[in-house]
């Protein structure tokens, strides 16, 4: 899998840390919940699944600008 190095406050990390064990869950696992609601919150498609589904679909097809 591809790997990004990102930065927490700490505070913010211990937070996240404290959640997880809440839930009995993984920091990985929080992070992935939180990337495909914000995909899905912009109407992004979240998996291969749903980016077929909105190619099929023209009123769904999302435009993706190019980067400068």
């Amino acid at each position: 899998m591809p790997r990004k190095l990102i930065s927490f406050h700490a505070e913010d990390k211990r937070t996240l840390d404290e959640l997880a064990d809440d839930l009995s869950s993984t920091f990985q696992e929080l992070m992935d919940e939180a990337v495909r609601d914000l995909l899905k919150k912009h109407g992004r498609p979240t998996g291969l699944r749903e980016a077929f589904k909105a190619s099929a679909e023209p009123s769904k097809i999302v435009r993706f600008r190019r980067r400068k």
